[in-house]
């Protein structure tokens, strides 16, 4: 049966969602799906639709709407900032002295996840035949760590405490304890920089009077599909924006059950003439539970979607870099994978 008129738009448009499935998941924008509807790619178009608002941007922390773009390019910058950006990670752990009651391997394995704060633009990526060679860290790939630190007795800790924070001086080791050396020249070129963890309260080990650590650490340049300690993010997620629609007015008793049905700030209820009819105020809030499918008397006066093209963007950095700037780089990076598809293309077609 033909798809025509509105029934099209809503399917082209939007992601429907209903009691027992979702509807319209499938892609349809192609040239000749739909009769009268011009649905090739066209480079103006996509100009003229595409956009990003940014809706809160910090330091660690970014969202943002990218309209007018297909969910695979959407997932391509999510997968990029998972696994392509690069950020420098500790690699290499040279454990002179450890006498605390965590093993070697657990210890390298901790420090290796403590998200350090260094710029990888700076840095070149460390060559594989110097990696398992007898070549020297230097600093144009290399980041030295130290983490020097003995557990003592508090002397002047009453003798009637038996509180750990008292009794022992240096008794929990944090990230904070590791300290940079730096290589070469590295002194005056990050002298502006603060190389080390990201943040002073991760807890490494917890030591007791005699035990103490001494440990030199290398941290290398690194993508995130190598291993997960070289990820710059902590979280890098998208949904599509939900659309809402009263398909007739909703008053009364059923209007504050509605309200109830959606995450706060969804519905609200507006006096008309002495009663409280429900009005959608922000769709964006909505969390599509579809709770209110589950009431009989309401599931009809609702029209739950999606819209298919507006992706909302959260990413969460670990600290090496502003988020902002990591959307930047996933976008450098997908630029890079595009020249290098036409290149080979360029070069197929010569042969």
């Amino acid at each position: 049966m033909a798809a025509t008129g509105s029934n099209v738009e809503e399917i082209r448009n939007l992601v429907v969602l209903e009691e027992f499935g979702v509807k319209n998941v499938h892609t349809t924008d192609f040239p000749g799906n739909y009769p009268g509807f011009q649905d090739g790619w066209d480079m103006k178009t996509f100009q003229k639709n595409f956009r990003i608002d940014v809706v809160h941007l910090d330091e660690n922390n970014i969202e943002f709407d990218m309209v007018g773009i297909d969910a695979a390019i959407a997932n391509a910058f999510r997968r990029i900032l998972l696994a392509e950006v690069p950020t420098m990670a500790i690699e290499k752990v040279f454990i002179y002295n450890n006498t605390s009651i965590v093993q070697d391997e657990v210890l390298a394995h901790r420090l290796g996840l403590v998200p350090i704060k260094a710029d990888p633009r700076l840095f070149e990526y460390k060559n594989i035949a110097e990696e398992f060679g007898e070549q020297e860290a230097s600093e144009i790939d290399t980041i030295q760590l130290q983490l020097k630190i003995k557990c003592s007795r508090n002397p002047r800790a009453s003798k009637e405490s038996s509180d750990p924070r008292e009794l022992y001086l240096n008794h929990i080791v944090y990230s904070k304890d590791i300290n940079w050396v730096p290589l070469g020249n590295q002194a005056d070129v990050f002298a502006d920089s603060r190389i080390g963890a990201v943040h002073d309260d991760i807890v490494i080990a917890q030591l007791r009077p005699g035990q103490e650590l001494d440990v030199v650490m290398h941290c290398v340049k690194g993508i995130g599909k190598d291993h997960a300690k070289f990820s710059p993010v902590a979280t890098a997620s998208y949904r599509l924006l939900p659309d809402i629609t009263l398909m007739e007015q909703v008053e009364g008793e059923k209007a504050e059950r509605l309200k109830r049905c959606f995450s706060r700030g969804v519905i609200d209820l507006e006096d008309v003439r002495g009663k409280k009819v429900a009005k959608v105020v922000n769709s964006r809030l909505d969390t599509c539970s579809r709770e209110v499918l589950r009431h009989k008397d309401l599931k009809n006066l609702v029209k739950l979607g999606r819209v298919r093209d507006h992706f909302i963007f959260t990413i969460e950095s670990t600290g090496s870099l502003p988020a902002d700037v990591l959307m930047q780089e996933a976008i450098k990076v997908l630029m890079a994978k595009c020249q290098m598809l036409l290149n080979e293309l360029s070069s197929a077609g010569t042969q």
